[in-house]
């Protein structure tokens, strides 16, 4: 089974070389990994919290999505599509918004920061607070529970709503089923963070960023205005904290850093160390802004990339699987029964037993057998939601390798995995996991 990696982008115009090197060059390369199945969408519904401005919403899709049209990803490889052309995310944020709750969302950190902002300011808590941001947590989580990811690659920042999305995810799959994987955020300890030209952190709100397809003459002016020391040529520099060989570094390999170093330490000029790093920026980034520029002369081509990915996803994934919690949520054909499906010649079939997964205070993760109100099987407590999803597709196979001792306790080899809910026998169990193997077939 592939491995889900889902990465929302927000649309905020042309990236930075900070985030070519910290985000969507290793999240390229990481998508061409084998067993992965990996999905990238522009967060449009998520721009317009912040932006009122139809234009710039416009503008900003489009560039970001030719920034990493241009750095390589391969819209035939990955799932690419734009979040507004999947409606069933907005229709699935409902059924997790009422499953959510309050509590949890007055404690996102977004509103929070918010509230305390008014509160410094003397003014009401919610003053210029829209609903939009208060949901954005249920919004995230569906982006994230529609196509059930395994691992969101994420900042420290944005863990906590992860953990609400599995927070929604476990109070839906109690209500209703097993229906949602759980998701767990991936937070990249090692993603380079670029210095600016100011020698900070490279980002819009210091104003000390580097376009990353500037033109060659800008990208070179750029480079130039670098900060550097005082130290005349020849004399010996120090490589530690100098903003120049933290971005040589990221763009050149291992013999070419080691070059540098050994020319730092000979006390090249600081002139020459400029032009060498623009030479080598600007050989892996022209090829990639020859394409930009090229996409962002077609739109109607890049159009049509993103329409195509969204109804793959839609037909191949949304839309039966928001059928699917329609019909667990209680949204039905009136025709038929709610406790039963018509089976061949119009006799009642029994609604078949559900698996429900949850996580308890103590962290660990559980999952009980259900048939209607009768408790099947409760299982005990996983270290994660992987080893406890693992045991129920096992049973789910159908059983084959469950025992049961005099006990009552639930086997899968040599594995002890659960309990028989009171007043059920071996073979009541092994009946209902033979279900799953009907329903399959």
């Amino acid at each position: 089974m592939s491995l889900r990696v889902l990465t929302g982008i927000k649309p905020t115009g042309v990236p930075h070389l900070g985030n070519y090197v910290g985000a969507i060059r290793p999240a390229v390369a990481a998508s061409e990994a084998p067993g992965v199945e990996s999905f990238f969408f522009l967060a449009d519904y998520h721009a317009l919290i912040s932006t009122q401005d139809p234009l710039r919403v416009q503008r900003s899709t489009l560039e970001v999505a030719a920034s990493w049209l241009a750095c390589g990803l391969d819209p035939e490889r990955v799932a690419f599509y734009r979040q507004s052309d999947v409606p069933e995310t907005t229709e699935l944020t409902w059924l997790l918004t009422c499953v959510a709750g309050k509590g949890l969302l007055n404690r996102a950190h977004a509103y929070k920061a918010a509230v305390d902002r008014n509160r410094a300011e003397g003014e009401d808590d919610d003053a210029g607070v829209t609903a939009g941001l208060y949901m954005y947590p249920v919004l995230m989580a569906a982006d994230i529970l529609l196509f059930n990811a395994n691992r969101v690659p994420v900042g420290r920042d944005q863990v906590q709503h992860i953990e609400m999305a599995r927070d929604f995810a476990q109070r839906f799959n109690h209500l209703y089923g097993e229906h949602f994987t759980l998701p767990e955020a991936a937070i990249e300890e090692q993603v380079a963070t670029l210095p600016g030209l100011d020698g900070r952190k490279m980002s819009k709100s210091y104003d000390n960023v580097v376009p990353l397809f500037a033109p060659r003459e800008q990208l070179r002016k750029l480079v130039f205005s670098i900060v550097t020391d005082s130290r005349a040529p020849g004399e010996p520099k120090d490589t530690e904290g100098s903003s120049l060989f933290q971005l040589y570094q990221a763009f050149a390999g291992a013999d070419e850093t080691a070059a540098m170093r050994k020319a730092y330490a000979e006390g090249i000029a600081w002139g020459e160390a400029k032009e060498r790093l623009f030479e080598r920026i600007d050989a892996e980034l022209a090829p990639l802004r020859d394409r930009y520029q090229a996409l962002v002369a077609d739109p109607a081509g890049i159009e049509r990339v993103l329409r195509a990915g969204g109804e793959r996803l839609r037909d191949g994934q949304a839309r039966p699987f928001l059928a699917r919690l329609r019909e667990a949520v209680g949204l039905r054909d009136l025709g038929a029964r709610g406790d039963a499906v018509a089976g061949e010649g119009g006799e009642a079939k029994a609604a078949p037993p559900v698996f429900k997964q949850y996580r308890e205070a103590d962290g660990r993760f559980h999952f009980k057998l259900v048939d209607g109100e009768r408790l099947l099987l409760q299982g005990d407590g996983f270290e994660s939601p992987r080893d406890c999803g693992r045991v129920v597709a096992a049973l789910k196979s159908g059983g084959a390798d469950a025992r049961i001792d005099d006990a009552g306790r639930v086997w899968l080899g040599e594995a002890a995995v659960g309990t028989l809910g009171e007043g059920v026998d071996a073979d009541a169990l092994l009946r209902a996991l033979g279900r799953f193997l009907e329903d399959a077939e």
